[in-house]
């Protein structure tokens, strides 16, 4: 008797019962894709992604096809993995810290990763967007509100503020390449602007 798991469609809602070995190629080729992508950006070829997979060609046209719904697959799957994050860190981490770690790492994965950038964008748009992107943001305002509360971030700040700083801040990465101690001084100077006047003094 086969094994099945509920299939995601291209958005990443579930759509239908798909087999377990048909999901692990799946999840193979999403993989194969955010990593293809990362490198060479949306004109990438799909032959690439498969080699990269070990699929064959067809396999990712089964799942995904055309680009478009294999790009909109990855955005979806990076959003789930940042709010997790993002909410482990808001759960786990001391609050005066998880932001700032939160921030720092954001950056530094979308210095690799335009896919980031473009999801951050999405996530810094004040309207109904796909629901992990929404997941995304919302995760951020926790973490944001308990560093507030901590006292580690200025109470006047809000998320649309910290989006467009965050966003602004992986553009220059990924655009300009930045290197670690011009990124890590560049960081220094947004969170002395974040933190309260007395936690910078």
């Amino acid at each position: 008797m086969d094994q099945r798991v509920p299939e995601q469609d291209a958005s990443g809602e579930p759509a239908r019962t798909m087999r377990a070995d048909a999901q692990r190629n799946r999840t193979r080729i999403l993989e194969a894709a955010e990593t293809v992508f990362a490198a060479k950006g949306p004109s990438a070829s799909t032959e690439e992604i498969a080699q990269k997979a070990g699929v064959g060609i067809g396999t990712v046209f089964r799942h995904f096809p055309t680009k478009e719904s294999l790009l909109k697959a990855i955005m979806n799957a990076v959003a789930v993995r940042l709010a997790e994050e993002t909410r482990a860190l808001a759960a786990q981490g001391d609050p005066a810290t998880a932001f700032f770690t939160f921030f720092t790492r954001t950056v530094e994965q979308a210095a690799e990763q335009k896919t980031v950038v473009d999801l951050l964008a999405q996530a810094g748009i004040p309207v109904t967007v796909a629901k992990p992107v929404l997941a995304l943001r919302e995760a951020v305002e926790v973490l944001v509100g308990k560093a507030q509360q901590a006292g580690a971030v200025r109470s006047d700040v809000r998320v649309p503020e910290i989006m467009a700083l965050l966003i602004g801040v992986c553009q220059a990465s990924l655009h300009t390449r930045l290197e670690p101690d011009l990124r890590a001084r560049t960081l220094a100077i947004v969170f002395a602007g974040l933190r309260p006047a007395a936690a910078t003094g």
